[in-house]
Formats: C-alpha cells, structure tokens, sequence
C-alpha cells in the first residue's frame, strides 16, 4: 500500500516508520493491538510536557532514549510489537517524529479498513453524538466511513476546523473574527 498518496502533511520519516509497523502488524494481525498501543502513547503524550519534551529533545543519547522508552512501555504495558517499535525508534533517534508515525499509522490503518481519515479542531470536547454526528455528515460528504481524530484548541474559541484529505473546512471563529478585522481595515 503506498503511503504516499496520505495527502495529509506528514515527513516521510514518519510514514516509512508507520508503513513498516502497519506491515508488521497486518503480517502478525496485531493491528487491532498495535492500534490501541498507539492511542494510548498518544494519550500520554497529549498528557505530558515532560514526555513531548523528551521525545524531542536531542540531549539525551540514543541508549538513555532506549532505556527510557523500554521503562515507559513496561509500565504502560504496551505489547511486544509496538515496544520494539519504540525501541527502534529511539535507537535511530528519531523519537521526534513518533508524532508525525502515529498520524501516519492511523491513516494507513484507515486506508486500509476503507476509511478516509479526518482531522477535527475544536475549540472544546465533542461529546460522542457530536462526534457521531459529525462523522454521519462527513460520510455523506465523502462517501466513504471516516475516522476521526479530535484535537481540542481553545485559540480557534469556537467552531470546527475538519481536514480531510487536502481538503479543510474553517469555520472556527478565530478564523471568522480575523476576517472580519480584514475587511473593516480595507474599508476603513
């Protein structure tokens, strides 16, 4: 399956990192598990400025990353595939894209479950019939069943931003008030 066609903005490290974990799980059918590993990692990440920094801080050797990440997913009890993925990763020092693999990962798997995936920023939680909802209108849109992936960022302080694809879908009202302050200034 070529990664490259993601038209979503990820380096091409992170999609040869993901491609390779994606193949190795559908190999093994570990992507299930492999899957919930990565959500979970995700969820610590987006929990821990101590962990975002580790992962992008070049100070630390490759052998101290190893180690860390080794404790880290003992402690989280992530399965065999998805620790030695981290493993390799820090080895290679390239934990600061495990970002950008997990993006990758999850719209290889979406790919090839039939799903196209969507980015949706709001400006607070959806609640799971908003998220329901918005996946209904983004599948009659599409034509295809979406995955979603919610990131919530007070700045935008309402509305929704959804990318799907290469397409996006402002109507944040950050985005509506910075407009409006464009058009007084020209008519001003």
């Amino acid at each position: 399956m070529p990664v490259a066609d993601t038209s979503q903005h990820i380096s091409g490290v992170a999609e040869r990192y993901a491609s390779s974990l994606f193949e190795l799980a559908l190999e093994e059918g570990a992507v299930p598990a492999v899957t919930a590993d990565l959500d979970r990692f995700q969820a610590m990440l987006d929990d821990s400025g101590d962990l975002k920094r580790f992962i992008s801080s070049p100070v630390f050797s490759a052998e101290e990353q190893v180690g860390a990440v080794q404790a880290l997913a003992t402690k989280a009890g992530f399965g065999a595939y998805f620790t030695n993925f981290l493993k390799v990763v820090a080895k290679n020092r390239r934990l600061f894209a495990l970002p950008g693999m997990v993006k990758a990962f999850r719209i290889i798997a979406a790919q090839h479950r039939g799903e196209v995936s969507a980015e949706i920023t709001s400006a607070h939680a959806l609640t799971k019939a908003q998220e329901n909802e918005l996946k209904a209108a983004l599948k009659g849109v599409t034509g295809k069943d979406v995955a979603i992936a919610v990131t919530v960022d007070p700045s935008i302080l309402g509305g929704l931003i959804v990318k799907v694809g290469s397409r996006q879908i402002d109507t944040s009202l950050r985005t509506k008030l910075s407009t409006l302050k464009l058009a007084l200034k020209e008519v001003g």
